[in-house]
């Protein structure tokens, strides 16, 4: 099944703006994309084949971005547990996905969630 352009898009800035990060790597754990820092997981950005519904999950500590991630079409509290955590599944290929600029705002706020503070003041001071 073909990935909607749209969304293999919003997908492509997404993964951009991650690897942007101080200290960002790209790894390939359980086939998927991920995007990690100090060897810890900030963003899963899942496959693009279209065997799974292309989407992104990120940590939001902050509640109210949490709770206005929650409302996007189809977004859930991400499975194995890490939804208790904070972490929230957002497909991209359903009509109302968030913006690929707000998708980067939370993959930010996943970021400083979990990078140590040197990289966080090396982010602040770009």
């Amino acid at each position: 099944m073909a990935v909607p352009r749209s969304a293999l898009k919003k997908w492509e800035k997404v993964r951009e703006f991650a690897l942007g990060m101080p200290g960002a790597v790209e790894e390939f754990p359980w086939g998927e994309t991920v995007a990690k820092v100090n060897k810890k997981v900030f963003v899963f950005l899942g496959v693009t084949d279209g065997s799974y519904p292309t989407g992104v999950t990120v940590k939001l500590k902050d509640e109210a971005a949490h709770a206005h991630a929650l409302t996007c079409p189809g977004a859930e509290p991400a499975g194995y547990g890490l939804g208790k955590a904070g972490w929230v599944s957002i497909p991209l290929e359903q009509k109302g996905a968030p913006a690929s600029e707000l998708l980067c705002d939370w993959v930010e706020e996943s970021y400083r969630t979990i990078a140590p503070k040197r990289l966080i003041a090396e982010l602040d001071a770009r």
